[in-house]
């Protein structure tokens, strides 16, 4: 009985899933014949409509409309290169004579992907495809607009010509900024017809599309893009369009681009560094399409000022110290905002590739990442009043203290740095050592911090570059690691906001066409350093008595009645001169130099780049008056030991016996001996264990393996000033096992 009823129930609901199963592909089947091939002209009215506008920090100042001066020539395909038409091809879309406008196993392989991901990223657009889209001009990542696309690139195919469909993309694909279609990129990069474009051209222009801010040649990225050329010579090759000795001789050609023509833009280093941004975020088809409304964190009349400043000092630079460029930048402590970026004294200055961001490239700091090592070291308890020698010393393990490579190590080993003035003061204390930008104590500071800890605090307050300690030394200290002009002032603004870190962001709201809100910046600070390390820094960098003596009282550094921090930084090569300089409310980094890396000069930072900073200084200080700094909570010395206190005449108590004044041996009777306060001068590893350094006195100070190398020139230094010394009569020389 159960078994019959069970047989109705098949016989009724199979037929029923198969009647709606009918339905359905009807319905579908009406859908799709309602899809018509969208109107392909006026290409550039449709981009106009969807354009993204970027603004100033008000909202009021139009920095950049992407789309507002589109270029595009139309031409036909039998005037377009084969070379950039093969090289497209094998980039794009190999398969292109081939697939009817869709490729089925590229889409699987795109389905699967986005499976796995759980987002509809992945498309496996043919070249077919992407001419579709870029007349739907929709970037929804939608399963029905995939089909939607799909069955018209399935008409089109039927409609027109593979060299129709080919000719359509070549003229609309985006090249960078309002850049669109291979005539106008030709004409734009290369000054030429695209029927002339060369082979190595060809494979420049091919590389584009795919990101086309990101693979600019008038960006930060011409490695990558380099990368990105070869990969499509390689493709070319392996698809049979040129042979082996065309790929090795296009591969090693030189090409030059144009320089790129001014296009209506405010602050382009910056506007081009939030396009970058918005990309990744939102992809350059968003960007298109959208109609994004981006208000940013410029603020635009300070943006002014700092680029007519900018322009002044480093043409200055350029007849006085053979230093032709500069760039500054500007940010907000409390929110990570960047308010100022200036990548170059001019961004359509060909001669100096002035399109390239120098706020954002990678480069040595020299001095000025100092600060990080000595705010490590006041975490691991030394103090500003701590003592070490500034004298000339060899930090080589390798060598001996007068230079002189051990047995079976190179010459080249050895270390024997010089401070800038050639100058050598005997003890001075970290804070002294810190504003004066002193060489011999800083290294001596990274040693007794440790390089892996000085790296963890550069990492937490912003560097990111610095990630591989293999590669440094203690070189670190004097700038041998690279990082960016913005990270490194975004970093300094930590100890201007106190030990708290805010990511530096660029994008203060982006809203789309409807006015609906898609992001918005919410400053989160976070603590990455001791609140009193970094008042203690602030305090140090903002102490104009202690740096007057490399300085001067009235140096450029020094702004009277206002707390302003600042330090120097020079490369030894003088290819880089730096100075970051920050109140509680702002942080202002500038850098100065030659693009092709060469050398200015030999004149210390506050020569080259302190007079530009300065400048912009001022100007800044009128509108944003600077609120002093907290001043940090300062320890008692009592208790401490004495180098640790600013004593560098170390003093013990020793049980020595009465009658002869040595020291008294062990197990002697406690009538016979007698404690007495003794003075010696040695260097800071006798007195302390680097690594402990509040905790008990080493017991066997030579086995550090630094000690002897320090402490040789601090004996020679002792002998040569006739330092008087209060030690008992047998006190062990140990400047005779040296």
């Amino acid at each position: 009985m159960r078994k019959k009823r069970k047989n109705k129930f098949h016989h009724k609901i199979i037929p029923f899933l198969l009647g709606l199963g009918f339905v359905l592909l009807g319905l579908i089947f009406v859908w799709v014949s309602t899809f018509k091939i969208p109107d392909l002209e006026n290409f550039e009215e449709r981009k106009i409509q969807q354009s993204t506008k970027i603004y100033d920090r008000t909202g009021e100042v139009l920095l950049y409309d992407l789309h507002q001066n589109i270029k595009r020539r139309v031409v036909p395909l039998e005037e377009i290169s084969r070379n950039i038409k093969n090289a497209t091809v094998a980039i794009e879309d190999a398969e292109f004579y081939e697939h009817r406008g869709v490729r089925p196993l590229a889409f699987l392989r795109a389905v699967l992907t986005n499976l796995k991901d759980l987002e509809f990223s992945q498309g496996g657009s043919t070249i077919t495809q992407q001419v579709i889209k870029n007349s739907i001009l929709t970037s929804e990542k939608k399963i029905s607009r995939k089909i939607k696309e799909w069955v018209l690139a399935l008409k089109i195919e039927k409609e027109m010509t593979k060299d129709e469909i080919l000719a359509l993309y070549l003229n609309e694909v985006p090249y960078g900024g309002s850049i669109y279609g291979v005539e106008e990129a030709s004409q734009s990069f290369f000054g030429k017809s695209s029927k002339d474009l060369r082979l190595s051209e060809s494979t420049y222009l091919a590389a584009l599309p795919q990101a086309p801010t990101f693979y600019s040649p008038y960006g930060n990225n011409r490695d990558k893009l380099e990368e990105r050329k070869n990969l499509v010579l390689f493709r070319m090759l392996e698809e049979g369009f040129i042979t082996e000795k065309e790929y090795k001789e296009a591969r090693e050609e030189i090409v030059p681009f144009r320089q790129r023509e001014d296009v209506g833009i405010k602050a382009p280093h910056f506007v081009f560094y939030v396009i970058e941004e918005l990309e990744s975020l939102y992809g350059k088809r968003a960007l298109e399409e959208e109609g994004f409304k981006v208000i940013t964190s410029l603020d635009y009349s300070l943006q002014e000022k700092a680029e007519e400043i900018v322009k002044k000092f480093a043409l200055e630079n350029k007849e006085k110290f053979n230093a032709e460029n500069a760039g500054l930048v500007a940010t907000s402590p409390q929110t990570g905002e960047i308010l100022v970026m200036v990548g170059s004294r001019n961004y359509f200055d060909g001669e100096i590739d002035g399109n390239f961001n120098v706020t954002i490239s990678q480069r040595q700091p020299g001095s000025a990442f100092k600060p990080f090592v000595y705010a490590t070291a006041f975490s691991k308890g030394y103090t500003p009043e701590t003592v070490v020698f500034d004298l000339q010393t060899q930090f080589s393990t390798t060598c001996t203290s007068e230079g002189t490579p051990l047995l079976g190590f190179d010459p080249e080993s050895c270390y024997l740095p010089v401070n800038y003035d050639n100058v050598y003061r005997g003890p001075v204390t970290l804070r002294n050592a810190l504003a004066q930008s002193l060489n011999i104590p800083s290294i001596k500071t990274l040693y007794l911090s440790g390089l892996k800890d000085s790296l963890q605090t550069a990492e937490k307050m912003g560097i990111s570059t610095l990630s591989d300690i293999n590669r440094y030394g203690l070189t670190l200290v004097l700038g041998g690691g690279e990082v960016s002009l913005l990270e490194l002032t975004s970093a300094y603004s930590v100890f201007a906001n106190e030990g708290k870190r805010n990511q530096q962001t660029a994008i203060l709201k982006v809203e789309d066409s409807s006015g609906n809100l898609l992001q918005e910046s919410n400053p989160s600070p976070v603590k990455v350093l001791d609140e009193n390390i970094a008042l203690t820094i602030s305090d140090i960098l903002s102490d104009n008595e202690a740096r007057t003596p490399a300085f001067g009282a009235s140096s450029l550094l020094y702004f009277p009645g206002k707390d302003v921090a600042v330090k120097t930084g020079t490369t030894n090569d003088y290819r880089d001169a730096w100075i970051i300089g920050y109140t509680p409310n702002i942080a202002v980094g500038a850098w100065a130099g030659n693009n092709d890396n060469s050398s200015m000069e030999k004149k210390v930072a506050g020569f080259i780049i302190a007079p530009l900073w300065n400048a912009f200084m001022n100007e800044i200080l009128e509108v944003r008056p600077a609120p002093p700094f907290r001043g940090p909570k300062k320890e008692r010395a009592e208790g401490l030991k004495p180098v640790l206190r600013g004593d560098w005449q170390g003093s013990e108590i020793l049980l020595v016996d009465k009658r002869t004044g040595k020291p008294a041996a062990d197990g002697a009777p406690p009538e016979e001996t007698e404690e007495r306060q003794t003075t010696s001068v040695h260097n800071i590893l006798y007195w302390l264990d680097k690594n402990n350094p509040r905790g008990e006195k080493p017991q066997n100070p030579q086995a550090d393996p630094q000690f002897k190398l320090w402490e040789k020139p601090v004996r020679d230094w002792v002998q040569k000033n006739r330092i008087i010394e209060n030690l008992p009569l047998a006190t062990p020389n140990l400047s005779s096992s040296l």
